[in-house]
């Protein structure tokens, strides 16, 4: 899984700020590569209440789907 928040169309707003992107790599640039048990295990975290989710949205994606 690529992330990219230059390509997220919420970078730059309220929910940029609850990302765990965000959250975890406030001092790195850039895109972030993670593997399938990285990401899952970043879902853990966030379903348990650790860390926020991923609020990635790419600009193909529809946004009344992240509400």
């Amino acid at each position: 899984m690529r992330i990219d928040c230059d390509e997220c169309v919420m970078q730059y707003t309220v929910t940029c700020n609850d990302c765990v992107v965000t959250f975890l790599l406030r001092e790195q640039d850039g895109p972030v590569e993670l593997d399938r048990s990285e990401a899952e295990a970043l879902s853990v975290m966030a379903d348990a209440g650790l860390v926020p989710r991923l609020r990635l949205v790419g600009p193909e994606d529809d946004l009344e789907a992240t509400g």
